[in-house]
């Protein structure tokens, strides 16, 4: 079974960056593997893919050497199972308010005795059983498994001290869509306050903290939540193409 190595970039103190993927593409998955990208973000909430595309994803991570981590579209305990059993190594769960919520989803990702998973010691997450103990496997998942609730509403800000207390919650990733739009879409200055405020609040309170909904254009910026604490960053595959296209085009025209 496979390390999860941005799970272990992250317990070294390093930042990490993901892309974020919302159709079934896994030649994209491979690409971002090849540049150096830590993970890639399935995302499965707004994206189409059904869960045997996912599982190309995953494959496609894992000959390439990224981390593969799925947002799912509910809390769910048969949604986590089912996404965890086609071999991601970490959730992202959407809209987590509570501490109550943080703390099911938490136990819902992992086996016995750090939570209530349902057992398939025989999937593909197992490696089929070949090479290992049911009791080796289910420590070695439970160890490299990244649970990561995001704090998108307001409400989850208010519950904010009671969430940082849930054991089995690895990253809390803010998110400025959501955040924005719970807030009354004030305006992105408004939500970046705000955001300037939780980064550094989560990592006092000894987690680690993602950002996401970031302007690929915008690495000052990213730069600047990283220094406040930010550790996970998210940012969309599309948008870095476009960046990418943009840049291409302004050279040439540069060069002429």
């Amino acid at each position: 079974m496979r390390t999860n190595t941005t799970k272990a970039k992250l317990v070294e103190g390093k930042a990490v960056f993901g892309a974020i993927i919302s159709r079934h593409a896994p030649d994209l998955v491979e690409l971002f593997g090849a540049i150096g990208y830590d993970f890639v973000m399935i995302d499965c909430e707004h994206g189409p893919m059904s869960l045997d595309e996912v599982e190309h994803m995953v494959r496609a991570a894992e000959v390439f050497g990224i981390t593969p981590i799925t947002r799912i579209p509910n809390h769910e305990d048969s949604t986590i199972l089912r996404f965890l059993d086609r071999g991601v190594q970490g959730i992202i769960v959407p809209h987590v308010n509570t501490a109550q919520a943080a703390e099911a989803v938490a136990k819902a990702a992992r086996y016995w005795p750090d939570g209530n998973r349902g057992m398939a010691a025989g999937g593909r997450a197992h490696d089929y059983g070949v090479g290992t103990t049911r009791d080796e496997s289910t420590r070695w998942i439970n160890a490299q498994l990244l649970v990561i609730p995001m704090i998108e509403e307001t409400e989850a800000v208010d519950n904010l001290d009671a969430i940082l207390k849930v054991p089995g919650v690895d990253v809390l990733h803010v998110a400025s869509s959501d955040l924005g739009q719970s807030m009354g879409n004030p305006g992105a200055a408004k939500v970046r306050e705000l955001m300037r405020q939780v980064v550094p609040r989560i990592r006092a309170g000894g987690k680690l903290v993602g950002v996401g909904g970031n302007n690929p254009s915008d690495a000052a910026g990213i730069a600047e939540f990283i220094k406040l604490g930010a550790n996970f960053v998210t940012v969309s595959s599309q948008g870095l193409l476009r960046l990418g296209a943009d840049d291409f085009r302004r050279r040439v025209q540069a060069a002429l």
